[in-house]
């Protein structure tokens, strides 16, 4: 198995952690009796902290090299979801669910990074890397459910698990990763300087991004009806996010990263418009269409940002992979409230101005040298 393939296994065995809290909130509610705010309390401590603290790491990780910060970073994030069951204590409940999201935001930066040199520059190998973090996001609720359906909440020590796994996997190429950074540093030392305005502008293509995805996520489900109709629109919405993130590396290969992206948000507009105008079963094929042209440029971000700050990489994986991506959750209530006060299918209509205005701004972006290695499919 090669480096990337067994660094991107390893996104997975973290990112599981990010959809693992919302799947452990209906046993919350069942077992421990919580309310609608402390739910939503309890989901709030992962993904606020994640967010906020991820460029931080990224800072750290721009100053000192931490490679041992990766398994470390895993393991925390898979421990504090074990412990989420143990005690009955809503402030430890809360504590342990905020470690869990610390775990998350120390791993990306310093992850990305050496992803960044384990794919040496091509788009399809970093692709496979933010593939693994999409498939590990999507399985949670498919491990959390049934095995805390069988053993409640006392079963959540199990879900370790997955943590250790991953780190032990990982392990076994941070020190080839890590040497060829070395070794790539020495031959080629980081020149250019930092684009702080067009990386001030992908992040908010980001935001963005964030805003459409994370509305759909929370309400496509009650919108096509709920029940197993539900379920499998959102299937097919981290279906289609799955293959749109590898076809995104290929088209990037060939076409370039910011022509690809701006296609790819053009083509997410009437996509996203299919879904609210177009009747019955024909919406799933639009809730598919949407997440494809929504993640194509997933993992085209990290690189674009990388490349924008080349001598602050950390920083870049920190911003594009944590603080941007969490910001489009900050809207969901806003999404929410206008669904009360006019309808779900008025709200859902209203995300179509974020993808145009994405596509709007990434005009102004530019195809920035790569950092690191000439770029190779």
């Amino acid at each position: 198995m090669n480096r990337v393939a067994m660094l991107a296994i390893g996104h997975g065995s973290v990112d599981v952690y990010q959809g693992a809290v919302p799947a452990l909130v209906p046993f919350l509610v069942m077992e421990r009796g919580y309310g609608y705010v402390a739910a939503s309390g309890v989901v709030l401590a992962a993904t606020s902290l994640s967010s906020v603290v991820q460029p931080v790491f990224g800072v750290l990780t721009d100053r000192w090299r931490m490679p041992w910060l990766i398994p470390v970073s895993m393991t925390t994030a898979g421990l504090g979801v074990a412990l989420s069951g143990v005690s009955g204590s809503y402030v430890l409940t809360w504590l342990a669910v905020a470690l869990s999201g610390l775990g998350v935001a120390a791993y990306h930066p310093e992850a990305a990074r050496l992803a960044r040199i384990a794919s040496e520059g091509s788009h399809v190998r970093m692709s496979w890397f933010s593939l693994g973090g999409t498939l590990g996001f999507a399985s949670a609720p498919v491990i959390v459910t049934p095995l805390l359906s069988l053993g409640g909440l006392g079963a959540s020590p199990l879900l370790v698990v997955p943590a250790l796994a991953g780190a032990l996997l990982t392990l076994t190429v941070i020190r080839a990763v890590a040497g060829r950074e070395a070794a790539v540093r020495a031959a080629s030392p980081v020149s250019g300087r930092d684009d702080w305005a067009s990386f001030a502008r992908l992040t908010l293509v980001i935001v963005f991004r964030s805003v459409v995805y994370v509305g759909l996520s929370a309400f496509i489900a009650v919108y096509l009806g709920g029940g197993a109709a539900g379920a499998v629109a959102l299937f097919t919405l981290f279906a289609g996010g799955a293959l749109g993130t590898v076809l995104g590396g290929r088209l990037a290969a060939r076409r370039g990263r910011v022509r690809t992206m701006r296609l790819a948000y053009a083509a997410s507009v009437p996509a996203l418009a299919g879904i609210v105008l177009v009747p019955g079963h024909a919406a799933y094929v639009f809730v598919a269409a949407t997440a494809i042209f929504l993640y194509a440029p997933f993992s085209l971000h990290v690189t674009l940002g990388q490349d924008y700050l080349p001598r602050r990489v950390g920083t870049a994986g920190g911003v594009t992979l944590g603080l941007a991506v969490s910001a489009g959750g900050l809207t969901s209530p806003l999404i929410g409230a206008l669904a009360e006060g006019t309808s779900l299918r008025l709200a859902l209509s209203a995300l179509v101005v974020f993808p145009a205005l994405a596509w709007l701004l990434s005009g102004t972006l530019r195809e920035p040298a790569p950092s690191l290695v000439a770029e190779t499919s």
